[in-house]
Order: C-alpha cells, then sequence, then structure tokens
C-alpha cells in the first residue's frame, strides 16, 4: 500500500469529503475522554511520531476527520491501526490532546461496525496477543508469532529476527501462567472478549 497524507493531496480538501455530523465527534470524545477539539493542528504529534512516514492520515489529520464528522474515513484510515500507543504524540502535544485515546477509540468502533479493516495482519496480531493473554494470563510470544504466521500463511519473510530472538531467549518454548489464570479468564468473560482457540 502506498502512503501519503490524504488530506495535504491536491484535490482532497477537507471539503470534499463526506460528513457524519457533530454526533460522530460527541461519541469518539465521550469513548475516548478526551476533548480533542483543544488541537489547534500544529503537527507537534506529527513530528514526534514514530510511525507517521508509514500513516495515510497523519495523527492530527485523524483528529480532524473525527471533528468535521468524517465518520467514514476515520475509520477506515490505516492511521488507527498502525499507531502503537506509544503516546508520543500525547507527550508532544501542547494542549495534553490524548492522541492515542482517540485512535483506539476509533479502531474498536472500527470493529464494532463491522468496517472493513485497512490494516487486517495488525488486528490479526492484536487478536492473537489477547488470544495468549486469556489462554495464559500473559504473553507466550513463540505462540503468538506462531498462531499469527499460520492465519496469515506467511511462514518465512522474517524467519532471520525469529531464529536471533530464539537464540537470545526471548522465545520461550513453553508458556509461564500467572496463578490466577482463572482471574483473567473471568475479566475477559465478563468484558466479552472470551476468544481463546
Amino acid at each position: 500500500m502506498q502512503r501519503g497524507h490524504k488530506m495535504s493531496s491536491p484535490g482532497n480538501s477537507s471539503q470534499d469529503l463526506p460528513r457524519s455530523g457533530s454526533s460522530f465527534a460527541k461519541e469518539v470524545i465521550r469513548r475516548s475522554g478526551t476533548d480533542f477539539n483543544q488541537c489547534y493542528h500544529c503537527q507537534s504529534c506529527a513530528c514526534g511520531c514514530p510511525f507517521s512516514e508509514a500513516m495515510d492520515y497523519l495523527p492530527n489529520q485523524v483528529i480532524r476527520l473525527v471533528q468535521i464528522g468524517c465518520k467514514a474515513q476515520a475509520l477506515q484510515c490505516s492511521s488507527i491501526w498502525i499507531c502503537v500507543g506509544c503516546n508520543t504524540c500525547s507527550i508532544q502535544c501542547p494542549n495534553g490532546v490524548d492522541i492515542s485515546a482517540v485512535t483506539h477509540t476509533l479502531s474498536q468502533m472500527a470493529i464494532e461496525e463491522d468496517v472493513t479493516i485497512a490494516e487486517p495482519d495488525i488486528l490479526n496480531f492484536h487478536q492473537q496477543v489477547l488470544n495468549s493473554i486469556e489462554r495464559h494470563g500473559r504473553t507466550h510470544k513463540t505462540e503468538i508469532m506462531l498462531r499469527y504466521k499460520l492465519k496469515k500463511r506467511d511462514w518465512f519473510s522474517d524467519m532471520g529476527v525469529g531464529m536471533k530472538m530464539f537464540a537470545k531467549g526471548k522465545l520461550g518454548i513453553f508458556p509461564h501462567r500467572v496463578k490466577q489464570l482463572q482471574d483473567i479468564k473471568d475479566m475477559f468473560k465478563k468484558n466479552g472478549e472470551g476468544r481463546a482457540e
């Protein structure tokens, strides 16, 4: 996928984007706990983001999509999946806008509303991490990697990295379980996240 920052492209101004109204913005504010209307689009977030080059919209542009009610574009963009939640953008923001809370909220809304996920491999990886936590109470990296690769049907593309991690003891063969595993399983069940296969 070719990356580029769509809102700055010629012929793709915010006036050309279809809007769903302010109810969308209000819902994102409520769910994220973030008043992103404090953003004045200085782009400090984009300058600090280590993944901005891979994004189709810069972090402040995602905020702008929500502000002007462009729900479809906000929920279907790659940026909400590429964001790793490192909070570098929020730290850089002079107004303290929690941008990663907004992108997390948008990704959850995209799943709930069954829109086409722009980065299905990222969602698949996240699901494998959650499955591992539900099964063992913590992550088991080897299992996550193997299940992810199995689902993706891509066994060898980063085999070298995997072998280096294994050699350094970063990938254990057997999972370590927490003592109170049932508490973890109950938490998943309570939140409707039960998913372990």
